[in-house]
């Protein structure tokens, strides 16, 4: 066999195992995928700051005028920052 001939071969070879290798991880990703979301769900139906979360997302505009939205929101940065939740209610920043 000539030379070139084994050099096209092996990589035709390695290319074929590349394809293959990348399909299978591309399955496995999608099924592994499909359980966190299941879980996502979960928790979301069970956390009550979440749910009141998608109320005020659904309000659109008019959130930034309901109280309880404000409230929500203030609990949210709270526990994002991780900071104990201030004893007034939460006042909007108004930039001049």
């Amino acid at each position: 066999m000539d030379a070139r001939l084994l050099i096209r071969l092996a990589a035709v070879i390695f290319a074929t195992a590349a394809i293959a290798a990348t399909a299978f991880e591309m399955t496995q990703n999608e099924e592994g995928a499909a359980t966190p979301a299941a879980r996502s769900s979960e928790e979301i139906t069970s956390d009550p700051l979440r749910a009141a979360q998608r109320r005020c997302q659904l309000l659109g505009e008019a959130a930034a005028r309901d109280s309880e939205c404000l409230r929500i929101w203030a609990e949210t940065r709270d526990r994002f920052l991780g900071t104990a939740p201030s004893p007034t209610s939460p006042q909007l920043w108004h930039w001049r």
